[in-house]
């Protein structure tokens, strides 16, 4: 499969919308035969996804647990919140690949400098970071992370086998856990027995500061420049590190609202790509 075709069908795993009553597995997966040694999330939280707000902590636990279980996972924690929260790195991608990442993150920074190796990108799997939830109340990224986690390391598709095998990912589960924590706790905390989709209903309607920002209520979305929190500080970090060739940092919508996505005026746009992607 050509990597860009790869890339594609990676980024489209990312429909998956949460079900407020919740759902189940099947109804976010695509159907094929999954390895029944890796936890699913119901068996893991006990309920099914979309039913209940996940906190940051079950977040976690469901990632180690899918990590102690799966050869396409491994876990690297790059700091802490002011909370003292984890801040968590998953690397996905074919056991051949994670059996020997560091030479291909140096082949692939290698891409990019003077003295680097005769490689054409064509040789090296695509490196992809995504990141979820950077505003804390946008929860339905971090809470997709445990059906799209289970989809890549348990799914036996061999397009998906092949997808891991061309592509490296860096999944940051949650920008803003902290920001995560104190918007799950109001809304569960809150919520009916009967959902209620009034956006006056004190479910939908936190005191503030709410759950945006970070602990000492700084936008981490607008930190990527400043760097003055230790999210952003942690990322960025990684994002140096690897320089990934495409990152998405998925935020949510409003229920008014379509799907922003603006690839940019031309003459900001890097014009290498394009002929790769049909333009």
């Amino acid at each position: 499969m050509p990597k860009n075709l790869s890339l594609l069908v990676l980024l489209s795993c990312w429909s998956l919308l949460l079900g407020a009553q919740g759902k189940p597995l099947s109804w976010f997966l695509p159907k094929m035969e999954y390895d029944p040694a890796i936890p699913t999330p119901e068996q893991v939280f006990g309920f099914s996804i979309g039913k209940w707000h996940l906190t940051h902590d079950q977040l976690l636990h469901y990632i180690r647990e899918v990590a102690a279980k799966s050869d396409r996972i491994r876990l690297e924690e790059i700091g802490r919140t002011h909370e003292d929260r984890p801040l968590m790195v998953c690397y996905i991608s074919s056991p051949s690949n994670l059996s020997r990442l560091e030479e291909i993150r140096q082949e692939h920074l290698g891409l990019s400098t003077i003295t680097g190796k005769k490689l054409k990108p064509v040789d090296l799997p695509v490196v992809l970071y995504q990141g979820f939830t950077i505003h804390g109340d946008e929860a339905s990224g971090a809470n997709a992370v445990p059906a799209y986690l289970y989809y890549l390391c348990a799914g036996r598709d061999p397009q998906l086998l092949e997808m891991l095998e061309n592509s490296v990912i860096l999944l940051d589960p949650c920008f803003n856990p902290d920001g995560m924590q104190r918007f799950s706790a109001w809304v569960n905390a809150n919520k009916s027995n009967n959902l209620v989709s009034d956006p006056q209903n004190r479910e939908l309607n936190q005191p503030w500061p709410g759950g945006r920002t970070n602990h000492y209520w700084f936008d981490l979305n607008r930190d990527w420049l400043p760097a003055q929190q230790p999210e952003s500080k942690a990322r960025l970090r990684v994002f140096q590190n690897w320089k990934p060739n495409v990152l998405t940092d998925h935020h949510e919508m409003g229920p008014n609202s379509t799907f922003f996505f603006q690839p940019g005026v031309p003459e900001r746009n890097n014009p290498s790509p394009l002929p790769a992607i049909g333009n």
